[in-house]
């Protein structure tokens, strides 16, 4: 009887467990959250947030890598290329945010750092406010992990954390066979008119010391500090490395005999990285480590005695192909050099011609591909050229030089993108992998320097049989529908932005493959092959650099200028003033002007124009000039007769995108004098 009764009572508390879990889920019910923040302020919330204004980019970098961005109703202009983050509203720049912007999204929670302490006061108190700041690596997985509870995606939290920390402990067992006399020096590179370095407890020397290297410890604690020449010449740094505008400073201090004694300096080891990478300790922190201790130490990574793990395939996953000669198209990670690798890999049921722009006309193919290598792999396989990669490569995969044709990237094939264009029996498929953030070129403008695996790659099957002749036409179609997307979207040349629109990358390559149905000996512009061709690659490089880059065409203005190199505090320093908070207001202004669709249209306006203009196709500029003059009186508030040239101290060339910041600073400086 008494067991009966237990049996009861277990059932009936399972029945109002269910019912419980029922009820929460169809009433989208949540426990309470309840955090502590880096200030050790508790913040109880009852539900997740759901209108989020992120104003530190490595936080709202966590947010997107966790899956919770829809939770974003506003960001800093720093995260815009983030995939997906076009959509999200811009409240400014992280160090002057807008609170009225802020406050008109209504938010629900603001993630802050201790430097908008200002911008808080100014906010209502009602609005919980996270402060966070990262000082210590650690910090980096304490974030994301409270990202993780805040948002209820702690399994995603903890899975990213996991990968950073698989990372970081590949490269402690790497550089732990090192020896201590054959450590490298390394110096983070900073500042602008003087020569600065991270502080000696910062994450950024910390990171450097993940990565195998020996920072400088001048006794100076801080994120950023000031470097003496003797401190410079006493340290003597074998590398350097910097971030964005960091290249001037190498320029401008390593041009003079006093700066110049340091191995870094005479060995020509200056290092750019991406600024999302150097200065954030967050989601990318292990793959920074990883990339720098390659850098540091690429003949000891190259060697494959020093190899941690065996070369190996250790995931695959399938790419839906239609074609009938296709017998299967995977993508296979794999490890080389101790990195995960991608590879996309398509068998054909029977030999087939290829015509490849890395290596010619090619018969008997059997299988074709499109190879990943991660960035701490790019050095080794730099060094070692093509030949010794296919070498390295085509065993793991266990294919063979002769019968089979790969391209090379550093664009994640997770990335990739597969475009199909039918027309009645015709079928193109254009598979394409995209990045144009560092080797973006214009053809005929800029100069060619050296040669690295492809950028922007495409593979191109068709269902038809083409001919040789329509095999190396269609190389021609798609190129021009790459050049046409890369046109269609303001992509801009890495080595002229200001100047010149992108036509390509310097290592495109290209793949067609001939296929078995009806004979076709026409892939130009005139014929229906050649226009499916051109709009399968057309789309396939749109998304490809969406997804690798996170560029789409209706990018913001703050996002356009920074890809022609121009940023606020350039603009706002080039309105002479001896006084830092004078110069901070002009960066306000410029930030809110160009919030405004007004101002960002009418500078959106003057880059077609400046690109126009650059090609001859606009001549006479009278008409945009008084635009201008009327686009400077509206900010100034009273009448503009004459626009300053003040863009000629940050070296902007005549033509109406100078005359368009000089008709936006010309305003702000006599508003702001009134």
């Amino acid at each position: 009887m008494k067991t009966q009764i237990y049996k009861n009572r277990s059932f009936r508390c399972y029945l109002i467990a269910v019912i419980v879990w029922c009820f929460c889920c169809a009433t989208g019910w949540t426990a309470p959250i309840k955090l502590t923040d880096d200030t050790g302020n508790h913040i109880h919330l009852d539900n997740p947030p759901q209108r989020v204004v992120s104003l530190v980019p490595s936080a709202t970098e966590i947010i997107f890598a966790v899956g919770a961005k829809d939770a974003l109703a506003g960001i800093t202009y720093h995260s815009t290329a983030l995939p997906g983050a076009s959509e999200k509203t811009i409240v400014g720049g992280f160090f002057r945010p807008s609170a009225d912007r802020i406050l008109s999204l209504t938010p629900d929670l603001i993630i802050a750092s201790p430097l908008h302490a200002d911008l808080i006061a100014q906010v209502d108190t009602n609005i919980p406010v996270m402060i966070i700041t990262t000082r210590k690596m650690n910090d980096a997985f304490r974030h994301i992990r409270l990202m993780g509870k805040l948002f209820q995606r702690e399994s995603e939290a903890q899975q990213l954390v996991e990968k950073n920390r698989y990372q970081l402990d590949l490269i402690a067992r790497k550089v732990a066979q090192i020896p201590a006399d054959k450590r490298v020096r390394v110096m983070r590179l900073m500042g602008r008119e003087t020569i600065m370095t991270p502080g000696s407890d910062s994450f950024q020397n910390e990171m450097i010391r993940a990565a195998g290297g020996i920072p400088p410890d001048f006794g100076k604690t801080g994120s950023i500090v000031p470097v003496t020449l003797k401190e410079w010449k006493d340290f003597n740094p074998q590398v350097i490395y910097g971030c964005g505008g960091d290249h001037q400073t190498a320029k401008t201090f390593f041009s003079q005999k006093e700066w110049q004694t340091v191995d870094a300096v005479k060995n020509h080891r200056f290092h750019n990285f991406p600024c999302d990478l150097t200065c954030r300790a967050g989601v990318h922190l292990g793959t920074f480590v990883s990339w720098l201790a390659s850098v540091l130490y690429t003949d000891e990574f190259a060697d494959q005695n020093q190899e941690i793990f065996p070369r190996k395939i250790i995931h695959t996953c399938l790419v839906p192909i239609e074609l009938d000669y296709v017998r299967q198209a995977t993508i296979a990670t794999s490890i080389l050099h101790d990195f995960k690798n991608k590879s996309l890999i398509i068998e054909f049921n029977s030999p087939r011609p290829v015509v490849s722009t890395l290596e010619g006309q090619r018969q008997g193919i059997c299988t074709v591909g499109n190879h990943y290598s991660p960035a701490p792999c790019w050095c080794l396989n730099h060094c070692a050229g093509l030949d010794q990669l296919r070498n390295t490569l085509f065993p793991v995969l266990h294919k063979k030089p002769d019968d089979t044709s790969f391209l090379f990237t550093g664009a994640d094939m997770d990335h990739l993108a597969v475009k199909k264009e039918t027309y009645k029996a015709m079928t193109v498929y254009a598979l394409v992998t995209a990045g144009v953030s560092s080797n973006a070129v214009r053809m005929s403008a800029d100069t060619g320097r050296y040669y690295e695996p492809g950028t922007i790659n495409i593979i191109l099957m068709t269902n038809m049989k083409l001919t040789p002749r329509a095999m190396t036409r269609a190389i021609i179609s798609a190129t021009e529908a790459k050049t046409a997307s890369l046109q269609d979207m303001d992509i801009r040349s890495s080595y002229l932005p200001l100047t010149a629109a992108a036509t390509g990358t310097g290592t495109d390559n290209i793949i067609v493959v001939q296929g078995d149905g009806a004979l076709i000996d026409n892939t130009g512009g005139h014929s229906k092959m050649g226009e499916l061709i051109a709009r399968a690659a057309y789309a396939g490089v749109r998304e490809a650099i969406s997804r690798q880059n996170g560029i789409v065409a209706s990018r913001d203005i703050f996002q356009r200028l920074g890809e022609r190199r121009l940023s606020i505090s350039q603009l706002a320093d080039s309105i002479q003033c001896d006084d830092p908070g004078e110069k901070s207001r002009y960066a306000v202004r410029i930030e809110t002007l160009l919030m405004n669709p007004t101002y960002s249209g009418f500078l959106e306006a003057a880059m077609a124009l400046n690109d126009a203009a650059e090609k001859g196709v606009i001549n006479d500029l009278t008409l945009y000039e008084s635009w201008c003059l009327d686009v400077a009186s509206r900010i100034a508030g009273k009448k503009v007769d004459r626009l300053k040239p003040l863009t000629k101290t940050i070296d902007i060339p005549s033509g109406p995108l100078a005359m368009a910041l000089n008709a936006l600073l010309t305003g702000i400086l006599i508003e702001t004098s009134l």
